[in-house]
C-alpha cells in the first residue's frame, strides 16, 4: 500500500503548487516569473531527487530509500505551510521535490514483486494511485482554499506522506535486490513469507539470480521455478559491492552498447510525456486566465476566479480515469511500445482545434481527451522503462529517465505562463503539440518491446 501513496504524491503536488499560483501571487504581489518559480523550483528538486534516490536504492536498497524519501517529503511538505516569505516556499518546495523524486524507485521496488505475465495490468494499478491523488488534491483546493487559503492546503496535503511511515516496517525489501548482494538468506525469509500469507508452497531447488547462474555456469532458470532450498549456499557467492561513487558505474553500464540506444529514447520520451502531461495541468486554468486577460474582459472577483481555477482543475482530473482503463486494457495487448505512440499522437489529435479556435466548451473537451491521452502514455512508460533495465541498475536508470522527464517538467511551467499571460496561446499550443508528435515519433524507434519478457538482473534481453 505505502508505495502507491507515495507515487500518487508526485501528481498530488503538482495540483498543489498549480492551486497555489494565483492566492500566494495576490498575497505576496508576485511577478509572473516569481509565480511560475514556485512549481519550476519543486521539479528541480524532483530531478536531483529521482537520480540520488535511484543509485541509494540500488546500492543500498528500497527499503532505505523509501524512509528517505517519505521522511523528507512530508516534513518538507508541513513546514511549506509555515513559510514567512517566499524564499523560504521556495526552498522548502525545493526540499519537497527531492523528496517526490523516489516515486520512481517505488515503481521499480513494486514490479520486481509482480509475475511477468500480469505485469503490464498490476502496474496500472498501482499508477492507478496516481490518479487518486490527484483527484483527491483537486478536491482538498477545492474545498479548503476559498474558505481557509493555502497555507492550510499545504500542510493537509503533507498528511498522505506521514502516514507512509507506519506502513515503513511492514515493507519488505526486494528479494531481488538482496539476491543482486549475496543475501539470499534473508531473501527466502521474506519469499517464505509470501507463500504463507498466500497459502502456498515455494517451488523445490536452489534460490538463484541471473548473477548466480553467470558466476555458475548454469543455464536455463526461468522466473517461474527458480527458486529455493540450499540457499545459505548462495550467500558465500561474491558480492557486487564494489564502490559507485556517485552513480559514476551504473550510468556507465545505462549507455553501454546494448542499452543506449533504449535509453536515449526512454530519455526522449520521458521529457516529452513530462513536458505534455504538466503542460496540459497548467493550460487547464492559463488558457482560461489568459483569454480573459487577453480578450481584456472584465476582471472577475478574486474568490470568483479562483472557485472557477478549482473546479476545472478537479473536473479535467477525472481524466485520468478512463486514462488508466484504456492502459490497463491495452498495455499487456498491444504490448508497451504501440500502445506509448497510439497515445500521444492521439493527444496530438485532441490538442489540433486548439491551434483554430479556444472557445470554453472546446477547450476543455480538447484538454481532456489529451490529458486522457498523456495520462495513459505516462502510466506506460513508468511500466516499460523499469522492465528494460537489469536488476543491478534498475531503480538508477528509472531515476535518471524520471530526472531527465524533471526538465521538461521545468520548462514547461516556464513556457505555458509566459507565453500565455503575454497573448501568444497558439504558439504555446503548438509547442505542446510539437513535443508531442516527437516523443510518439522516439517511442516508435525503441528497440525491443517488454510485453511478456522476465525481468533480469545482470543484463537485457534484446528479444
Amino acid at each position: 500500500m505505502a508505495p502507491e501513496m507515495m507515487e500518487e504524491g508526485q501528481s498530488a503536488s503538482y495540483t498543489v503548487d498549480d492551486a497555489l499560483l494565483s492566492s500566494v501571487q495576490l498575497e505576496w504581489k508576485l511577478t509572473s516569473h516569481q509565480e511560475s518559480m514556485i512549481t519550476s523550483v519543486v521539479f528541480v528538486g524532483m530531478l536531483i531527487g529521482a537520480y540520488s534516490w535511484g543509485v541509494v536504492s540500488d546500492n543500498y536498497g528500497r527499503r532505505r530509500g523509501f524512509l528517505f524519501t517519505a521522511i523528507m517529503t512530508s516534513g518538507a511538505g508541513f513546514f511549506s505551510a509555515f513559510a514567512p516569505n517566499y524564499l523560504s516556499l521556495i526552498s522548502l518546495r525545493f526540499l519537497v521535490g527531492i523528496g517526490l523524486g523516489g516515486g520512481p524507485v517505488l515503481g521499480s521496488w513494486f514490479l520486481e514483486f509482480v509475475p511477468a505475465p500480469t505485469r503490464g495490468t498490476w502496474m496500472v494499478v498501482f499508477s492507478a494511485f496516481w490518479t487518486v491523488g490527484t483527484i483527491l488534491e483537486a478536491s482538498l483546493a477545492w474545498t479548503i482554499m476559498p474558505k481557509f487559503g493555502w497555507r492550510w492546503l499545504l500542510a493537509l496535503s503533507a498528511v498522505p506522506s506521514f502516514l507512509l511511515l507506519l506502513f515503513y516496517a511492514i515493507t519488505p525489501e526486494s528479494p531481488r535486490f538482496l539476491c543482486m548482494k549475496g543475501r539470499t538468506t534473508e531473501a527466502v525469509d521474506i519469499l517464505e513469507k509470501m507463500a504463507r500469507l498466500n497459502n502456498v508452497q515455494l517451488p523445490s531447488g536452489r534460490l538463484v539470480s541471473d548473477k548466480n547462474i553467470e558466476l555458475d555456469e548454469v543455464s536455463g532458470s526461468s522466473e517461474s521455478t527458480t527458486l529455493l532450498a540450499g540457499a545459505e549456499e548462495s550467500d558465500n557467492l561474491n558480492e557486487d559491492q564494489g564502490s559507485d561513487f556517485g552513480g559514476i558505474k551504473s550510468v556507465g553500464k545505462l549507455l553501454a552498447p546494448k542499452l543506449i540506444r533504449a535509453t536515449l529514447l526512454l530519455w526522449m520520451a520521458f521529457f516529452g510525456n513530462a513536458f505534455a502531461y504538466y503542460g496540459i495541468v497548467l493550460l487547464t486554468s492559463e488558457l482560461s486566465n489568459g483569454n480573459r486577460i487577453c480578450a481584456k474582459e472584465d476582471v472577475e472577483s478574486v474568490h470568483s476566479t479562483n472557485a472557477s481555477l478549482y473546479k476545472n482543475v478537479f473536473i479535467s482530473s477525472f481524466a485520468e480515469i478512463p486514462g488508466s482503463f484504456l492502459s490497463a486494457m491495452i498495455v499487456d495487448r498491444f504490448g508497451r511500445k504501440r500502445s506509448m505512440a497510439s497515445m500521444l499522437f492521439t493527444s496530438c489529435v485532441f490538442l489540433l482545434p486548439l491551434v483554430f479556435s479556444r472557445t470554453d466548451i472546446l477547450t476543455r473537451i480538447s484538454l481532456f481527451g489529451a490529458r486522457l491521452c498523456i495520462s495513459a502514455s505516462f502510466t506506460i512508460v513508468y511500466i516499460y522503462a523499469p522492465e528494460i533495465y537489469p536488476t543491478a541498475v534498475r531503480t538508477t536508470g528509472i531515476g535518471i529517465a524520471s530526472s531527465v522527464g524533471r526538465i521538461g517538467g521545468i520548462l514547461c511551467p516556464l513556457v505555458a505562463v509566459a507565453l500565455v499571460h503575454s497573448c501568444q496561446q497558439t504558439t504555446a499550443i503548438l509547442l505542446f503539440e510539437l513535443v508531442i508528435f516527437l516523443s510518439g515519433l522516439a517511442v516508435s524507434f525503441f528497440p525491443f518491446e517488454t510485453k511478456g519478457c522476465r525481468l533480469n538482473d545482470t543484463d537485457v534481453d534484446m528479444n
